[in-house]
């Protein structure tokens, strides 16, 4: 093919692009989530969702695909045509916890998506069962130190594990793993004195928290989360270099046209600063918040770097 007739046809590519993107969406949208209906990241997805409908003009569909540590819905979507119309809800597990655990993936997330923005971002918070007799992570540490072969963590999912084990390696304790099927299974365990401790998301930890079943004796957020002011940062409970703040957002496949991903972002740009979402998302402990595309790699990359690291120390693999 000669230099003239290549150019030609990138630039018709382009214009074939770019008039796809304008006409941008014309058909149903369907957002994958590789997790249960129910569970924190369906509920933001769905949150979104209705709201990028009504500024899009067509249906933004959530379907729950879970398993497999979010395996089998990050597969699925890098695997689907780039464009646009199906996306990932792209949390933390399987863009940055998965690579750190797994020798082997069927999807690569620097690779195979097209990030458009996140959505908000998190902290976990460390709780003790009411009944057990600490109030400070000084105490629990020493409980633990007093009980090594008693003290154990509950954890649904690899980012709540790892959080756990960084916790074991700034304290030099040597809390055990116990696994749940998901959080509230997790939680409930630890309010009946049934484990030790688990560090969590916020969203099953707020109800059993308020009514008294579990203490929080921690929040790995940089400042007290407003939504729990009396439970102290791990800075000021003694823990160092122990902030985490988990995320989630939106991915496309790789290849998906810029003007499309950017048409999207617009979207969830929009969204985002609506104030009833606002409020709904900051009700489940999520500091809503948008990125540019760029901003979000980085922070794929730089959290892959920092839990591959965190695993290997613990000696963690899934596989």
């Amino acid at each position: 093919m000669s230099v003239a007739r290549a150019a030609c046809v990138l630039m018709l590519a382009a214009f074939a692009g770019a008039a796809a993107a304008q006409s941008f969406p014309t058909r149903p949208i369907r957002i994958v989530v590789g997790y249960t209906a129910g569970g924190g990241n369906d509920i933001i997805a769905r949150v979104v969702a209705a709201k990028m409908a009504d500024g899009l003009g067509q249906p933004v569909l959530v379907e729950n695909r879970a398993g497999a540590q979010s395996i089998i819905a990050a597969e699925l979507v890098a695997k689907s045509p780039a464009d646009g119309y199906t996306l990932l809800m792209a949390p933390t597990g399987p863009m940055a916890i998965n690579p750190a655990i797994y020798s082997k993936l069927p999807y690569a997330p620097l690779e195979d998506f097209a990030p458009i923005s996140l959505l908000g971002q998190f902290p976990l918070l460390l709780v003790v069962g009411a009944a057990l007799p600490v109030t400070s992570v000084k105490e629990l540490v020493e409980y633990a130190r007093a009980r090594p072969n008693d003290a154990n963590y509950a954890s649904s999912a690899a980012p709540f594990q790892l959080a756990a084990e960084l916790f074991n390696q700034r304290m030099g304790t040597r809390f055990a793993h116990i696994p749940f099927k998901g959080s509230g299974d997790s939680v409930n365990a630890v309010a009946a004195g049934q484990v030790t401790m688990t560090i969590s998301d916020a969203i099953p930890i707020a109800g059993p928290l308020k009514g008294g079943r579990i203490r929080g004796l921690a929040v790995t957020a940089g400042t007290r989360h407003p939504a729990f002011p009396d439970v102290p940062t791990m800075a000021e409970a003694g823990v160092p270099e122990m902030e985490i703040r988990l995320w989630t957002g939106f991915v496309a496949p790789a290849k998906t046209p810029a003007p499309v991903v950017a048409r999207l972002h617009e979207e969830i740009v929009r969204v985002l600063a609506l104030p009833d979402v606002r409020e709904r998302l900051a009700n489940l402990g999520v500091d809503p918040g948008a990125t540019t595309p760029d901003e979000y790699t980085r922070i794929i990359a730089a959290d892959i770097a920092r839990w591959t690291a965190v695993a290997k120390a613990a000696n963690i693999k899934a596989d």
